[in-house]
This record gives C-alpha cells, sequence and structure tokens, in this order.
C-alpha cells in the first residue's frame, strides 16, 4: 500500500477529485489496486484477486512483464518523445513488424493513442479516400467514447450522446438481440446480407465509403460471426465499392486464438483495421490504423487531414513492439486456442448445473456467460437494465476474489491470455459458487 495513504484516503480522493467513466462517481465504489501479477490484482489491503476480464480486456499479455519494463527504460534512456514529424528508429521497427504481422497489403499504419482515436481516424481517411459520407455500422456495436465513435457505436451509450456527427447508418447484426435471422449459420449469413444490401439499395451505395464492424462482436455479446458471414460481407460490400473497416481493438492480439479475428474467415482482408488494447497490453496508451496499399497510395499524393500531438509516441512504440515480443514469442495467441475448448467445457458445465445459466459462448479467450429469468429463456435483465440478483453476483465475486464485468444478464470471461488451465477453472470455480444468486430468483 502507498506508505503515505491509507486505503480509504485513496478512494476518498480519486472520487472526490476525479470523474469516472460511464458512472454517476458518487455512486462509484473502485476498486484500490496496489500491485498486479501475472493474471492477478492486489488491493490495497493484500487481497489477491483473479483478473477474469484482462481489465477491459486489454493487457492480454499479463501483468508486470519485465520485458516491458526494459522496453521501457530503454527507450528512456534515448528519449521519450519527437513530435509526429521526425523519423525514428522505434517507429520504424514497429511499422515494419506490423506489416509483417499484418495479412495481405495491410503495411501502412498512422498510430493513435487508443482505439476510439484508430477508428475516428480510420472513418476519416474512409471517407477522403472514397469521395463518400456515409458509414454503416451495426446496433450491437461499441466503437469508443469519442464524438465520432459513439455515433459508429450502437449500444445504449450512444443515447446520452446524440446528437453527433451526421452520417451513421446502424444496421442489424446477423444474430440481434433476442431473436434471429435465421436457425442456421447459413440461413442467419444469408438473411443479413440480404437484409444489408436492402438498406445499402435505400441509402444509395454512391454515398457509403464504408462499413465498420468488429469481427467478433465484443462487449454488446461476444458474437461470433456465424460461417460465411464475413465472407460475404466482403464480397457484398466490394460490389459497392465500400470499404471494409474491421474494428480489432478487443478482438486483436489474439483474443480469439488467432492474431486477429478477421483471420477466422478464409481469404478476408479488410481495406482498414483498427487496433489499440493488445496492441501493447494496455501497459502504455497507443492504437493504430492499418491502411491497405490503395489507400496509403492515396494519402501519397493527397493530404491526410488528421493529426494528433502524440501520433507516433516513441514511448507507446517501444511498449508495444516488446508486448508483440512477449506475445508471439511466449506462445500466448496458440495459448489462447488452446484453453478455448476449456473455457467452453466449463461453461457447458455451468449451464448443465445452473438452471439460470442460458448459454455460454467463447473463441479463444474470448467468451461471455447470459443469465435467464425462467425456463422460456428470457434474459434476467432487460435490455440496457439491471436486476438484482446481478447485483447481488457482482458483489459476491469481488468478495471472492474474482475481477470481471457483470452487465445486463451477461458476465464477462476474458482473461489474460497467459492464464493457464488451473487458473481458469479457478475462476469458473467462483462462479460456479455465484451462480447460486441467479439460481434463487429462476422462475421454472
Amino acid at each position: 500500500m502507498d506508505e503515505l495513504m491509507t486505503t480509504e484516503e485513496i478512494v476518498r480522493l480519486c472520487k472526490q477529485h476525479t470523474l469516472y467513466t460511464w458512472a454517476a462517481t458518487g455512486a462509484v465504489d473502485p476498486l484500490p489496486i496496489a500491485r498486479a501479477e501475472g493474471v492477478y490484482l492486489y488491493t490495497t489491503e493484500g487481497q489477491r484477486i483473479l483478473d477474469f476480464n484482462s481489465q477491459l480486456m486489454c493487457v492480454n499479455i499479463g501483468h508486470g512483464h519485465p520485458r516491458i519494463a526494459a522496453a521501457i527504460a530503454r527507450q528512456l534512456e534515448s528519449f521519450a518523445y519527437t513530435y509526429p514529424g521526425t523519423a525514428t528508429a522505434v517507429r520504424a521497427r514497429v511499422a515494419k513488424r506490423l506489416a509483417e504481422l499484418l495479412p495481405g497489403d495491410l503495411n501502412t499504419f498512422f498510430f493513435t493513442l487508443g482505439g476510439a482515436e484508430a477508428n475516428e481516424n480510420a472513418i476519416r481517411a474512409a471517407r477522403l479516400y472514397t469521395g463518400r459520407n456515409k458509414i454503416l455500422a451495426r446496433y450491437r456495436s461499441y466503437h469508443g467514447g469519442t464524438n465520432a465513435c459513439m455515433q459508429l457505436t450502437g449500444d445504449p451509450r450512444r443515447w446520452a450522446n446524440e446528437p453527433g456527427m451526421p452520417g451513421v447508418v446502424h444496421v442489424m447484426d446477423p444474430r440481434p438481440y433476442d431473436y434471429s435471422f435465421g436457425s442456421s449459420a447459413a440461413e442467419q449469413t444469408e438473411n443479413n446480407l440480404r437484409y444489408l444490401e436492402e438498406v445499402i439499395m435505400y441509402e444509395g451505395p454512391q454515398t457509403i465509403a464504408a462499413m465498420i464492424i468488429e469481427p467478433v462482436t465484443g462487449t454488446n455479446g461476444i458474437q461470433p460471426p456465424p460461417a460465411g458471414y464475413l465472407e460475404g460481407l466482403e464480397a457484398l460490400l466490394d460490389r459497392h465499392g465500400i470499404l471494409l473497416i474491421c474494428d480489432e481493438v478487443m478482438s486483436g492480439w489474439g483474443r480469439t486464438g488467432k492474431l486477429f479475428a478477421f483471420e477466422h474467415a478464409a481469404g478476408v482482408t479488410p481495406d482498414i483495421v483498427t487496433m489499440a488494447k493488445g496492441l501493447t497490453s494496455a501497459y502504455a496508451p497507443l492504437g493504430a490504423v492499418a491502411l491497405s496499399d490503395p489507400i496509403a497510395a492515396h494519402f501519397q499524393d493527397n493530404v491526410f487531414w488528421g493529426g494528433l500531438t502524440y501520433n507516433s509516441h516513441a514511448l507507446s512504440l517501444a511498449v508495444a513492439e516488446a508486448a508483440i515480443g512477449v506475445l508471439i514469442d511466449e506462445g500466448l495467441v496458440g495459448n489462447a486456442a488452446r484453453l478455448e475448448p476449456v473455457m467452453r467445457a466449463e461453461m457447458e458445465r455451468l449451464r448443465e448445473r445452473h438452471p439460470s445459466v442460458k448459454e455460454g459462448r467463447a473463441i479463444g479467450l474470448f467468451g461471455m456467460l447470459d443469465i435467464r429469468k425462467n425456463a422460456a429463456g428470457d434474459l434476467i435483465a432487460p435490455y440496457n437494465g439491471s436486476h438484482p440478483a446481478m447485483n447481488e453476483l457482482f458483489a459476491f465475486l469481488r468478495t471472492e476474489g474474482l475481477f470481471t464485468f457483470v452487465r445486463w444478464s451477461h458476465i464477462m470471461c476474458n482473461p489474460p491470455l497467459c492464464i493457464n488451465e488451473k487458473q481458469l477453472r479457478e475462476g469458473f470455480a467462483i462462479l460456479d459458487r455465484a451462480l447460486e444468486i441467479t439460481d434463487r430468483v429462476f422462475e421454472p
């Protein structure tokens, strides 16, 4: 614990002098953290907590890795920052490494300080390149908290931030919230793409610059797309000259058992890819926009009307270089793929044991449990709502030493990719006990 401050002082001063995200600060009960290592957090009072959500699905390599601290120290020995118009060795190395790792012709990168800035600049690039204005986005999406990205976002966090940037057209996901476009993956794909093409017709394809998607829907369901969806979507957009932007901020850098989630689809290479979070495993803020060769070539001769004081920040790039090295060298992408069946089996065990568990989903170490209130399968909380049992469950998890997010009717299961099987089962054992709470209110 901080030698000069008690836990009570830390919490009081944080609440008194800072604002917390997506919350009324007075209602926040912040977790006082003193240190973190591997897959565990430690509170100022010494409680060990299993990080079952990689914080905000971002600390992919785990906490406290010594290679990151060493990389920061090395960069600080020369310089921490130069203005964006300079050329630096770390900028050159990281850009070259990204070009090697991303498939196809995604060879040029614009560096930002996070995912929202990456998405802002992705749509800016798409509009400048195509000369079109509209952007298609999905309702079950989250793309960031800035003005433009709040309008790209489909989920309820958008509502309080409207009106915002014009030109965004929201469409349904392949798997809507409480019904389906079809019973099979083929039906869902076919029906959704038919519907999407009708929307494109109504809006005028010549007015649409791009469609932005999370290849695997993140906080709004952790929904992998049905088979054939990404392939069909890319073909549909290509027919109309509409760019495909894949927001890999959450799903990228090994989270799904592939380096990037879109790589689960055969032969799909987006026109633009955005990333952040796992790019540095959140040890430092950094985002990036990956541009395909034709788009990058356009900006060789035409001005890219965007800029950031911290574009290509050397210290953040040094962290990215080290974090990518850890991810690759320690086989963490493969570990996520290897542990996916374990997570799925644990989820199925909980579903069979607890009547309140409706469904579990996982791709790699990207998972979610859905909680129902009755045998008919209705979710325990309404859309954008809550339920007392879910609030009680969340409090139980905190007391029992498991950190994750409980949102609406859902429980996140997204641990660091360095987790081992024993630790993964440890997390599900705590969830097993917690689900007795929602079982008590289940209506047969």
